[in-house]
Parts: structure tokens; C-alpha cells; sequence
């Protein structure tokens, strides 16, 4: 078949595509006016779940699964910004890993607020100048984010999703080689990150913390001599070369992220819920608030402890668990866990995310 017949193929599905893209606009628009007269939240991370399930199940290719779900972000991420004009915070300037984070999970149809620091995220939400805030929590090789763990002693939201981004750190620069580098800036946390690297291809360079990758790509673009570990997003944004790239120590260095708002999820196949507690100053006290978990077989995925900062010695410990607090299993065991607590405080139940 000639080129130019198979072209006009080519236009007349993407014809019905529109037409079908514009009816689902319509109805998406119809849904959104429902959910205002209900004082209804928008993004509705176990609607999001099954509609990413539905597309996957069905694909018979030749498009991957990812290419399917890269195209339906955008669809969501244009019907959300139909149904309200979504606000979502993020920690750091333009160009930093939460910023793409926060994109691979709303697209680019949604509004975003940088934020200088994760308490500032929080604000936001809070304060109702942004619906959701998106915040690093751990990496695979950096560990827990501490101030991000501080932050939901005190507030009131939720984590109503969550988010994997694997992680690739690159050498940035306006020179064009290793030899001319003497100066490499970047975060503290990226430096822990591609530290070996570092010592084998820079050994005398001098190493500058700075609060974000994006800053430290702005400051070496304008400056001879240096270069910046960074995304390659962010020297697209600043004119930078790269120089080498996935410097990380690791592989498969990633970093997970919250998305944190007011409202929680509803169940689906497949959950996990966050809490914070804090226990009696007693002998075996750790091992007594872990005891209803496995009498009801629930799989603890995560244990972090924090100083109180209120006392010496008394510590809040947050727990991630498989499933959700709507199952009888999950709730039965929360209640066992309050009576043997100080303190206990559920952060939210939610879709498990996929990287």
C-alpha cells in the first residue's frame, strides 16, 4: 500500500479520535459539575487506579503499557483541568526530581506551585492555595526524608497517593569535558547519591551544596568551569551539555513521593495504608504494638522511628502496611494497636503505586 494512502488511514482514525477525546471532554465536564453540587474531591486516586487497569488489560499492542499509560495521563491530567483549575504544590524549584515527580503523576494540564521547603507544601494545601502537595519521603539508598515524616506530626492531611521515580543523575555543564571541571554543585542528598563516581572522575574537584538540583543547574550556567549533577530536564532549561550520565552509585536508585491533600481514598484490589504512633516507655513495647499485626497477617512494609522532640528518649514510629483501613483485618488490628499506644494517628490508605 502506498505511503500517501496509508497517511490518509492515519488522519481518518485520528478524526475519530478527536471526536471521541471531545465527547469524553463533555461527559468529564458533566462529571465535574456532579462533584461540585457534592463538594466532591477531583483527583480520585482509586478512580485513576481503575481506569489505568481497564486501558492495561485490554492493550493487545503494539503500544507498551507504558506508552498507554504516558497517553492516558494526559487525558486525566486535561480532564481534571476540565473539571476544576487544579493547584498542585511540590517541593523545590522548576526542573527538580519532585517537580517531574509530580508531573508523572498529573500531566501537564494542572497548575504548579514551587515551594521552598516541604513545610511550605504542606501550607499550602492546608491554607487551600493549592489542592494537593507533592514530597519526597525515601530513596533506596539516601533513606527516610526526616522532614517529611516531622511535617504529619502535626497536620491534618492525608496521604492519598503515592509515587516512584526512578531516579538518573547526570553531569551538567557548559564546558565540554571532565579536564576543565573544578567546581561541581548540587544537593547534599544527590552528592550521598553518585559519591563513588565522584571520587573516580573528580577527585580534586570542590564539591558545593546547594538547595536543589535546578539551582545548581541555574548557578552552573553561568559560570565557566563548573559543572552540576542534575536532571536532563534541568539542563534542557538552562543550556547545559551533558557530560555523563547515570553517575549514580546504584542502580535502580529511586525515590519515592506523597501526595498529600484533605481528602482519602476509597478501596481498591490492591492498597496500602501509612500510620504514626507512639508507644509506652516499656520493656518490649516495640515488640508488643507489631504483635496484632502478625496475629491478623497483615505485612508491615516500612517502620521508621522519629525523635518526639517533645521528651528524651520517646520516639514516634510510622508503619507502612498492606491494605486498607476499610478491610475488617486492617481495622481490627488498628484497634488493638491503639489500646497498647501512646499515641495513633492513621496518615491515609491509598492506591500502591507502580514505578
Amino acid at each position: 500500500m502506498k505511503l500517501a494512502t496509508l497517511r490518509k488511514k492515519v488522519d481518518a482514525i485520528d478524526e475519530r479520535i478527536l471526536g471521541l477525546l471531545s465527547r469524553r471532554a463533555r461527559i468529564t465536564k458533566a462529571i465535574g459539575s456532579a462533584k461540585a453540587r457534592r463538594n466532591a474531591s477531583v483527583y480520585v486516586p482509586d478512580r485513576e487506579t481503575s481506569v489505568y487497569g481497564h486501558i492495561l488489560r485490554r492493550n493487545a499492542g503494539p503500544l507498551s503499557d507504558d506508552a498507554l499509560r504516558a497517553i492516558y495521563r494526559e487525558i486525566m491530567s486535561a480532564s481534571l483541568s476540565i473539571e476544576k483549575d487544579v493547584k498542585i504544590a511540590y517541593f523545590g524549584p522548576e526542573a527538580t526530581f519532585t517537580h517531574l515527580a509530580a508531573m508523572k503523576k498529573f500531566g501537564s494540564s494542572v497548575g504548579y506551585t514551587p515551594c521552598d521547603t516541604i513545610s511550605d507544601v504542606f501550607a499550602e494545601v492546608e491554607h487551600g492555595r493549592a489542592d494537593y502537595g507533592v514530597v519526597p519521603i525515601e530513596n533506596t539508598t539516601e533513606g527516610a526524608v526526616n522532614h517529611t515524616l516531622d511535617m504529619f506530626i502535626d497536620s491534618d492531611l492525608k496521604i492519598c497517593s503515592e509515587i516512584f521515580l526512578e531516579i538518573s543523575h547526570n553531569l551538567l555543564s557548559k564546558e565540554r569535558s571532565l579536564e576543565r571541571i573544578r567546581t561541581v554543585y548540587s544537593n547534599p542528598h544527590v552528592f550521598g547519591q553518585c559519591r563513588l563516581w565522584l571520587e573516580t572522575h573528580l577527585p580534586k574537584a570542590l564539591l558545593k551544596e546547594v538547595s536543589s538540583t535546578s539551582r545548581a543547574a541555574e548557578i552552573t550556567a553561568g559560570q565557566r568551569r563548573s559543572a552540576c549533577i542534575a536532571s536532563v530536564y534541568a539542563g534542557r532549561r538552562h543550556g547545559l551539555r551533558l557530560l555523563a550520565g547515570g553517575i549514580e552509585d546504584f542502580a535502580h536508585n529511586v525515590t519515592r513521593f506523597l501526595v498529600v491533600g484533605k481528602t482519602e481514598s476509597r478501596p481498591t484490589s490492591k492498597d496500602k495504608t501509612s500510620i504514626m504512633c507512639s508507644v509506652k516507655d516499656k520493656v518490649g513495647a516495640l515488640h508488643d504494638i507489631l504483635i496484632p499485626f502478625k496475629r491478623h497477617g497483615i505485612n508491615l512494609t516500612k517502620i521508621e522511628s522519629r525523635p518526639s522532640k517533645v521528651r528524651a528518649w520517646e520516639y514516634y514510629f510510622f508503619v507502612d502496611l498492606e491494605g486498607h483501613t476499610a478491610q475488617r483485618k486492617i481495622a481490627q488490628a488498628l484497634r488493638e494497636l491503639r489500646s497498647e499506644s501512646v499515641y495513633l494517628k492513621i496518615l491515609g490508605s491509598y492506591p500502591v503505586s507502580r514505578l
